[in-house]
């Protein structure tokens, strides 16, 4: 038995979720793994249901490096971060009692806002108008100012979150081998006064985003870490950065990024 055997399940909490986390308990308890009642003392966190509960269950146990992340689909739709499903559940007990395990690394964006402690996003940090009008805010790179935005909002997007929001707006989807980040405008305004490059970018993981917001009545945007809004109000200076922290999921053979996103959409 490989040393990887404490298992925390995080799950939604109505009542056809805790169903299926029951049945997985029991499972993974016949076939000689320990289940725990507290992330913290586990060593592999399983999450059910689709990508969203995927990113929900990296963000409630604390983005721990520590251990491997496994997204176990609950419906006929494999999503990105969801490697296994509830039907074959064996493919996951063979994965991780495999003795030489491949291990898959998502990178991770971290996120400063004014004085508040850092926070990390696995998909993407949006900032956007909370208000029925646009904003401006300074985007500089490496403290040096690239263009002032106005419109909408922005988009600042990992690799593998490159295929979510970031694509729907015609963001471009990247390979995650790239240590990199990407930045998509919201409905950008070109005026005179305000000039943008126009189309989405992509920064090295060596370079340092910050973003400036301009106080001009406008300057409590709604914001957004992955999946979840954040309650910060009034915000004056956003610093993002690529983490040196990743998540660590079990690698499948036959299942590499590439191979997920075609099958996604194409």
């Amino acid at each position: 038995m490989t040393e990887r055997n404490n298992i925390y399940i995080y799950s939604k909490h109505d009542a056809d979720s805790i169903k299926k986390k029951l049945e997985i308990e029991e499972m993974m308890i016949s076939e000689g793994f320990k289940m725990t009642t507290t992330s913290k003392d586990a060593n592999i966190i399983v999450s059910i249901g689709g990508d969203g509960s995927f990113l929900q269950a990296v963000r409630k146990t604390g983005f721990r490096q520590d251990c491997l992340y496994a997204g176990i689909a609950s419906n006929e739709r494999h999503g990105l971060y969801c490697d296994f499903h509830l039907d074959r559940l064996s493919e996951m007990v063979f994965a991780i009692r495999m003795t030489e395990i491949e291990i898959r690394r998502y990178p991770l964006i971290e996120v400063t806002i004014d004085e508040h402690q850092p926070l990390y996003c696995l998909n993407e940090f949006s900032i956007r108008s909370n208000i029925i009008r646009t904003f401006a805010m300074d985007v500089l790179i490496d403290n040096r100012l690239f263009e002032t935005f106005l419109g909408d909002g922005l988009i600042i997007s990992t690799p593998t979150g490159s295929t979510a929001y970031n694509k729907s707006v015609k963001g471009a989807v990247v390979d995650p081998l790239l240590p990199c980040f990407q930045v998509t405008e919201l409905a950008s305004v070109n005026t005179n006064s305000y000039r943008t490059l126009g189309s989405p970018f992509i920064l090295s993981g060596k370079r340092t985003l910050s973003l400036g917001v301009q106080q001009d009545g406008n300057d409590f945007p709604s914001m957004a870490a992955d999946n979840e809004a954040l309650g910060i109000r009034q915000v004056r200076n956003v610093e993002i950065r690529l983490s040196d922290s990743v998540i660590k999921t079990v690698k499948l053979k036959d299942n590499s990024f590439w191979e997920k996103v075609q099958r996604l959409y194409l």
